[in-house]
């Protein structure tokens, strides 16, 4: 898409125009941004790296979570506690 160098409150005025949720694994981006005042709803993954093995056992909550994800607020979605 031609995003590679873009940062991340220009993703945020980008994504609305393909996408309903910006997935990020950045932690503080909800603290960096005002997440209120862009048309999209962001979902925060918590995992123990970014890497794809370590993310993938969270897509069943994030399908899951993707009907209560609300534009211009971020959900945060993470590995259960054992």
């Amino acid at each position: 898409m031609g995003w590679a160098s873009k940062r991340n409150g220009e993703l945020l005025q980008l994504a609305p125009r393909e996408f309903d949720v910006f997935l990020t694994v950045d932690r503080n981006l909800e603290h960096q941004q005002n997440l209120a005042s862009f048309d999209i709803a962001v979902m925060v993954l918590v995992s123990r790296s970014n890497r794809l093995d370590d993310l993938r056992p969270l897509m069943t909550t994030v399908r899951e979570s993707l009907s209560i994800a609300k534009r211009g607020a971020a959900l945060v979605v993470e590995h259960a506690k054992s």
